[in-house]
């Protein structure tokens, strides 16, 4: 395929996930409104704040960091949904899947957070490494079930190709890594809710605890780059998971249903737990669902 129809059909890709990843975030909004007894804002909310935060200009510098933090974000949202294929079989929704493979993918998760996080150091914020220490922490330690659930994939279907990973799936439901490894499903579907940080894991922002964070020390078009990655990275995330364990999709209404459903699993458990402390976070990550990936690679490797 022509390189510059390959990077159109990305750009159509990435346009279309990019709205469904902030639609996705004006429901949850809307949900956890509603279980707190309010009405809420507007599903369309996030776009309004997009156009709201886009047209606004700011004269203060913090440093080159502090404004290459968002596009870092940016870029590790743009990475990991870039190498993922969104419908199996599809030309448009293929992405650059045939070029990366899992490991990849797993790269640009972390390097995104990274990014974010140099860029909040550079702030000066007396608050900020508290909120590093915290976001970091709490990531290195939801990566260790993730990733040993992600090994017990690669030794099941002895490949780290996702779109390997999606084709083997195919033919039942029963092909799905959902019943055939569904160990490692449980250690990454929790690992999934620090990745999401809705309670009981919304450690690092804590706007009750600390008033700080990327929406109040970023501004303008810098927070509107940060607005834009949250539905653009939430939606990859999700169909990364739906890739992985749940059968992947063949068709966009398929996709909507299965990534609308693995959130509505992090949202539910937010919406019912308060939040962890930090130290009660780690602990938790690095106890039951460590162990429960490790015996999913012991479960694939030998029964």
């Amino acid at each position: 395929m022509n390189i510059w129809i390959k990077i159109l059909y990305a750009v159509i890709s990435v346009l279309v996930v990019t709205i469904y990843g902030l639609t996705l975030g004006g429901i949850v909004r809307k949900i956890y409104a509603r279980v707190h007894g309010r009405y809420g804002p507007s599903v369309w909310q996030p776009f309004l704040d997009i156009i709201k935060t886009h047209g606004k200009r700011v004269s203060i510098s913090h440093g080159y960091m502090f404004y290459l933090g968002p596009i870092f974000r940016l870029a590790g949202g743009l990475g990991t949904y870039l190498f993922i294929p969104v419908i199996f079989g599809s030309v448009v929704f293929s992405n650059f899947s045939i070029a990366g493979d899992l490991l990849l993918v797993m790269y640009f998760i972390f390097f995104g957070q990274l990014g974010m996080a140099l860029g909040a150091g550079e702030g000066g914020h007396p608050y900020s490494p508290l909120g590093i220490a915290r976001g970091l922490s709490q990531m290195t330690a939801f990566e260790v079930p993730f990733s040993l659930a992600v090994i017990a994939i690669a030794i099941q279907y002895n490949t780290f190709n996702l779109t390997t990973i999606v084709a083997a799936q195919q033919g039942s439901i029963l092909n799905w890594t959902l019943f055939t490894n569904p160990l490692a499903v449980v250690a990454a579907m929790i690992s999934l809710l620090g990745m999401n940080m809705h309670p009981p894991f919304s450690i690092v922002l804590a706007p009750q605890e600390i008033p700080i964070g990327p929406p109040i020390e970023m501004n303008s078009s810098f927070l509107a780059t940060l607005q834009t990655n949250r539905g653009l990275f939430t939606a990859a995330k999700l169909i990364l998971f739906m890739n992985l364990f749940f059968g992947g999709a063949t068709n966009l209404p398929i996709m909507i249903i299965k990534t609308f459903l693995i959130y509505m699993f992090s949202v539910f458990v937010g919406a019912s737990f308060p939040r962890f402390r930090p130290e009660q976070s780690m602990r938790f990550f690095l106890k039951w669902p460590t162990l429960i990936g490790v015996a999913s690679i012991i479960f694939i490797a030998y029964f």
